[in-house]
């Protein structure tokens, strides 16, 4: 089943997931604006109603790792990869599965870690 999903990258740092409804129930518009707090109010109230939705768990995630709480992000994204492959559309009309979405947030928290 296809979910119906639009995707942004914000600045390079994060993809969002967002449903095509007027109301913003995922944090999308709010992420988008740069609102992080009030994004993350409303995911969070939506992912109490609903806690296994992908969107929900990777736009969270971004909110997380764009605000510098890259463990809470790597364990959303984990939990996204724990969980079946949800196929999703992207804004571009392209399709992606929530796993490699994980992946891929998986891997800009990687890169933003300091090495030495």
């Amino acid at each position: 089943m296809v979910m119906k999903l639009m995707m942004a990258a914000l600045v390079g740092t994060a993809s969002v997931a967002a449903p095509a409804l007027a109301k913003d129930r995922v944090g999308y518009q709010a992420i988008a604006a740069g609102s992080l707090s009030q994004a993350e109010r409303t995911i969070d109230a939506e992912r109490a109603i609903f806690p296994e939705r992908p969107e929900l768990m990777l736009n969270l995630a971004a909110v997380y790792a764009r605000t510098g709480r890259e463990a809470q992000a790597r364990a959303l994204y984990a939990d996204v990869l724990d969980r079946g492959d949800v196929a999703m559309d992207l804004a571009d009309g392209s399709v992606v599965s929530s796993h490699a979405l994980a992946h891929k947030g998986l891997a800009r928290l990687t890169t933003t870690m300091a090495t030495r």
